[in-house]
């Protein structure tokens, strides 16, 4: 399996996968034109050259000079257990600390996922109102459940 950059084709699998999650409210699925939008913010992990190559995919979503986020991670039922998910965020987190990212921050129902990649909890209002657009149109607004986390890079 290889962690690399998704491209254009990898967009109708990954929305696919999103849509899997996002029916089950694990997180917030994605529309078609917002995937083409941030394509360039996606990862996927493909197994093979095949059109079920795609097991899994993350994005990080630059929200300010200093801040970004670690959104839509997710692995494909089948395959999960392989540290796919693992793999996915850490290399996102990668690309953060190349860009001089000092913060990362998630909204995540695993909350122990992330706490063994070394992000802490913290309140949601911490965060800036930018980050809350999305969560405006999201059917859980406004009573969301997800946990706020976040990733001190600068302090590594």
């Amino acid at each position: 399996m290889i962690i690399r950059k998704a491209v254009i084709n990898d967009v109708p699998h990954i929305h696919r996968l999103l849509q899997e999650y996002g029916r089950k409210g694990e997180l917030l699925s994605r529309p078609l034109s917002q995937l083409y939008d941030h394509l360039r913010d996606f990862w996927v992990c493909q197994a093979d050259a095949g059109d079920a190559g795609i097991v899994g995919c993350c994005a990080l979503q630059f929200c300010w000079e200093d801040l970004a986020e670690i959104r839509s991670l997710a692995v494909r039922p089948d395959v999960t257990g392989r540290n796919i998910g693992t793999r996915l965020a850490e290399t996102a987190l990668a690309e953060a600390r190349e860009y001089r990212i000092q913060k990362v921050f998630t909204l995540t129902y695993r909350p122990g996922f992330f706490k063994r990649l070394g992000f802490v909890s913290i309140d949601r209002s911490e965060l800036p109102l930018k980050i809350w657009s999305d969560c405006i149109t999201c059917v859980q607004f406004p009573n969301c459940n997800e946990n706020a986390m976040i990733l001190d890079l600068a302090a590594e």
